[in-house]
């Protein structure tokens, strides 16, 4: 099914966000996530030959629901502008380094992976890795061809040394960061292009380092 179905539903959505229009529009949101769910089955496809973590998952385990959380949110809009899908050993709802995708019109998608936002346990194991092996994790952020797809590890970071750090610790901007992602943006012609999957999943292959050093630390 063609993805230019994605892209003319979502458009639609940014302009109604409400339950009228999908209602609606339900037969065009049912093709979408259709069309959504062929491309993370594909994906999850080319990602096994590299990773056989993610040989078992079913596009159901990955992708994220349309409708927001609206309970303690000022936005009361019901849905996201956006399909998501996070491709990680156990699916979405996983604490793993990950493979993520973000279809959302306007040059807003994106491919990335990493850790979001790890709980204070992780946090901590994340930083215990940097500490007794930051070498092996600058060997991979250094990467010339890393540094060209990606820039550098995003990510919030504390204002000072965690604790349990020193100040002039040789990694110590490394050790502030609370996430751990990297991603890649991608305009809508892209999103339609033969060669989309694969564009994505080289991404993928190129931060699967990134998911390996995270995930020794956590798992």
């Amino acid at each position: 099914m063609s993805r230019q179905i994605i892209l003319n539903f979502l458009s639609g959505l940014q302009t109604n966000n409400n339950r009228e229009w999908m209602e609606a529009n339900k037969k065009t949101y049912q093709d979408a996530k259709t069309a959504f769910e062929e491309l993370v089955h594909a994906l999850i496809q080319k990602i096994s030959a590299f990773d056989s973590d993610i040989a078992d998952l079913e596009p159901k385990q990955c992708i994220f629901r349309l409708n927001r959380d609206i309970r303690f949110s000022k936005d009361k809009s019901p849905y996201k502008l956006n399909f998501g899908a996070a491709m990680q050993k156990g699916g979405k709802k996983s604490r793993a380094g990950g493979y993520y995708i973000h279809i959302q019109p306007n040059q807003e998608s994106f491919v990335g992976g990493g850790i979001y936002m790890p709980d204070a346990s992780e946090l901590a194991k994340i930083r215990q890795e940097i500490d007794y092996n930051g070498e092996s994790l600058k060997k991979i952020i250094q990467n010339e061809a890393f540094i060209q797809r990606f820039g550098e590890i995003w990510g919030e970071k504390v204002k000072s040394a965690p604790k349990g750090y020193a100040k002039d610790h040789p990694d110590i901007e490394l050790l502030k960061l609370k996430s751990f992602v990297v991603f890649e943006k991608f305009n809508d012609p892209d999103i339609l292009k033969d060669d989309f999957a694969d564009r994505c999943v080289a991404a993928f292959q190129a931060l699967k380092p990134l998911n390996d050093f995270l995930n020794e630390a956590i798992l």
